[in-house]
């Protein structure tokens, strides 16, 4: 099965070379119809300019003249629209299929082969706190369904059973749930009320039936290999540590995010993002090991670079944890240490893991989720308005939808909680479906590439045993 499905991309893939080569004209026809349609703007510009300067020459002279010369001047204007527009209905409408559907009819069939190795493969079941999350249950349900038919795991969906099915059946997800559940690809799990918000942490060890201890206790018994939840963070975090406990020889968890950098394909792992506000050098010390781990595991980064977020890139800036903290990793052996990282460099791809406070990082994180909606708004305001910003924006949209795509924090869905003995991934309280997605592809491959196994490995390093 595999290798029929390797040889159909294959040819799927010479087709289209050979398609490019047969119409390699096309592009150039685009790219000619696009600078037609930038042209014929420019004209309509003009018109539209002339125009005003007749009709203000034209009242002066006042009359039956000067009405006529309006009257001209409104159907030169009309007929300079229209060939904008006409410009460019037919590099959007007309031309940009004939160069895009190849690549649509390839990527079509990439995605049957993906539905092929997701029923063939061995799946993994994740337990999901069903009821955390300011919108819960919906969203958090939306997104584990379309999760399913997406990755190759299950969901252990924890949550008050009689609640969960009435809110399915509001929305019109009752069918697609019994659907799932005959499939046994999910899995109700019920349990009482979810710690909320406002609550503090220490109300799990109080709750034994709430939601997040009923998912932990999934994972801690081997039922499960993963757990999510978009509830109360500090409530995950106690539960997991109460639960299945912390690595050996790690003092604090810590929580990692993942950035997206001028490289797309290499986003950073900064940590931690809020899990301890108050830390000691040790702990730093202890995050750039885990981040080093995941680094290699999950991102395949032979020897990632290690950064101590500061504010000089000196050894001798910053405050008395980052001057400290300097010393302990520069002579670190196990990971390579890139020295400090300023805020402007956190970004810039230099650096693959960046460590810091619980307090900074999360004030970094929730800087950069504002960032992507800021610059969209921003590139709105900038477009022209008009025709001539409409025939501009026609072109630009997809460029903006991804850049959109990089830049939203929804796409990256979670953080991961390192540290304790199970991989344990954090959402945003405000997760919708895609962030859900998001964050169940991101506990995937934690699991799909053995992080356990080799963040169990660190506990032989002598700087953990001392």
């Amino acid at each position: 099965m595999e290798k029929d499905s390797s040889n159909k991309k294959s040819r799927a893939i010479r087709r289209l070379v050979i398609w490019y080569k047969r119409n390699s004209a096309v592009t150039s026809i685009v790219d000619t119809a696009a600078n037609s349609a930038v042209t014929a703007s420019n004209v309509a510009g003009n018109v539209v300019s002339g125009a005003g300067s007749v009709v203000s020459t034209a009242s002066n002279v006042a009359g039956n003249v000067a009405g006529n010369v309006v009257s001209s001047a409104e159907s030169v204007v009309n007929t300079a629209t229209s060939v904008v527009s006409s410009a460019s209905s037919i590099a959007k409408n007309t031309l940009q299929p004939l160069v895009f559907d190849p690549l649509k009819r390839l990527q079509n069939s990439d995605n049957v082969i993906v539905r092929e190795d997701i029923s063939t493969s061995e799946r993994i079941w994740i337990a999901v706190d069903g009821m955390g999350g300011d919108y819960a249950p919906v969203p958090i349900l939306e997104g584990c369904l379309d999760a399913i038919n997406r990755f190759p795991i299950n969901i252990k969906f924890v949550g008050k059973i009689e609640k969960v099915r009435y809110e399915a059946e509001k929305v019109g997800l009752i069918d697609s749930l019994d659907k799932e559940i005959d499939n046994n690809r999910l899995e109700l799990i019920d349990s009482g009320d979810p710690i909320g918000m406002n609550e503090e942490a220490t109300a799990v060890r109080k709750r034994k039936d709430a939601s997040i201890n009923i998912a932990m206790d999934l994972v801690k018994t081997n039922k499960a290999k993963a757990v999510y939840s978009a509830g109360n963070s500090g409530a995950l975090m106690a539960s997991a540590i109460f639960r299945i406990g912390r690595l050996k020889g790690i003092e604090r968890p810590a929580i990692g995010a993942l950035f997206p950098t001028r490289d797309q394909t290499r986003p950073v792992l900064v940590l931690d993002v809020g899990a301890n506000t108050d830390c000691k050098p040790s702990y730093l010390h202890q995050f750039a090991l885990l981040g080093n781990v995941y680094a290699k595991d999950v991102l395949q980064i032979h020897k990632p670079r290690i950064g101590l977020l500061n504010i000089g890139e000196e050894e001798c800036k910053g405050n008395d944890l980052s001057l400290k903290t300097f010393e302990l990793l520069s002579h670190e052996k196990s990971f390579d240490f890139g020295g400090n990282c300023e805020g402007r460099d956190v970004l810039s791809g230099d650096f693959d893991v960046v460590v810091c406070d619980g307090f900074t990082g999360n004030i970094l994180l929730k800087f950069l989720e504002s960032v992507g909606g800021v610059l969209l708004d921003i590139l709105r305001s900038e477009l022209p308005r008009g025709r001539r910003g409409k025939v501009g924006s026609a072109f630009l949209k997809s460029n903006l939808l991804r850049i959109k795509k990089r830049l939203d924090h929804a796409e990256h869905g979670g953080a991961l909680l390192l540290g304790v003995n199970g991989i344990c991934v954090i959402g945003h309280g405000s997760s919708k479906s895609l962030s859900v997605v998001s964050a169940l592809r991101l506990a995937h491959s934690a699991v799909n590439h053995n992080v356990m196994e080799n963040l169990n490995e660190l506990q032989k390093l002598q700087v953990l045993n001392s």
